[in-house]
């Protein structure tokens, strides 16, 4: 990934558009599952296909609005790990063409100074004592890492997961388990504090001892408190990073007051943006359902503040 320019900020998309004509194409197992193997896996490479040219065309409508970022969908390549319908890319007629189809977004990605991430569904859990949960879990971080690969992906982002009765056991399953992963899992992996069972002050320990990032969540911190501040908890995240920080940005739906402030409005309220992430290169992926309409409008309010502080 080519580095930003110094003191920029980029922030990024989320998954998908609520606007723009761009749809990545899903099913499900059992859909699949009612076909002929062969038929089915000629639908699967016809999806997989498809979503290989809708990331090249998210791509291009982040570089032609001033979005630096992008995360990829989890089900880019659908059903990919199901134990019964899943594939590898090499079973799909043309699965190398479509291979190069995601080598392709990588190239234009790096190109036009996109970063590009993972971020996997929240079953994806690695101190489950679940040997099932587990295995899947670990299933699914080596699928999106080979697609992170092609694309050049530089981050798969997952939280914690749950404490089970007991949070500094969990914590220790975590590192081992992290210390356990393939290079192309490792190398890619960030934690993220959420709002229900782990902080930054929980995790930062861990990725101090496993040189894990730490994407921090500013709402998910207001949401779930721990004595550190905004402006504490950025500066022990930001050293976690020996590339181009990646933060979470979100407002809650019915205000910090509401009754379940954990939940994310359309847009983000400019006031919940940190000053602290200003003036220093980061990456900021915003979580709002309007989505490129809710990157528009932060952009547009944090150049407005940016003016009016130059004069």
């Amino acid at each position: 990934m080519s580095r930003p320019k110094p003191n920029t900020l980029r922030l990024g998309l989320c998954c998908q558009f609520t606007q723009a004509p761009i749809k990545f194409r899903t099913t499900t197992a059992t859909v699949m599952l009612r076909l002929p193997k062969r038929e089915r896996l000629d639908r699967l490479a016809e999806l997989c296909r498809l979503n290989a040219e809708a990331l090249l065309a998210s791509l291009q409508f982040c570089a032609d609005h001033s979005i630096g970022a992008f995360r990829i969908n989890s089900q880019i390549l659908p059903v990919k790990t199901h134990p019964t319908a899943g594939y590898d890319v090499s079973e799909l007629p043309s699965g190398a063409e479509i291979v190069s189809r995601f080598r392709e977004c990588g190239r234009f990605a790096r190109a036009n100074d996109l970063r590009l991430s993972f971020h996997p569904d929240q079953f994806v859990v690695l101190n489950s004592p679940n040997p099932k949960t587990l295995a899947h879990s670990l299933a699914e971080l080596a699928y999106q890492a080979e697609v992170a690969e092609w694309v050049g992906a530089d981050t798969v982002n997952i939280h914690g997961g749950g404490a089970y009765g007991d949070k500094a056991g969990a914590l220790r399953t975590l590192r081992e388990n992290i210390e356990r992963l393939p290079a192309p899992v490792r190398s890619r992996l960030t934690l993220e504090n959420d709002d229900k069972v782990y902080t930054p002050a929980d995790l930062l320990p861990v990725c101090a001892d496993t040189g894990v990032p730490l994407v921090y969540d500013a709402h998910h911190h207001r949401c779930l408190l721990d004595g550190l501040t905004v402006a504490e908890a950025t500066k022990r995240a930001r050293a976690t990073w020996k590339t181009e920080p990646l933060f979470h940005i979100s407002s809650p739906l019915e205000g910090w007051d509401g009754p379940k402030p954990e939940r994310h409005h359309d847009y983000i309220n400019a006031a919940d943006f940190p000053k602290d992430w200003l003036g220093w290169p980061l990456t900021v992926e915003v979580e709002a359902k309007a989505k490129e309409l809710a990157v528009a409008k932060l952009i547009a309010e944090l150049a407005g503040e940016a003016r009016s502080h130059a004069r």
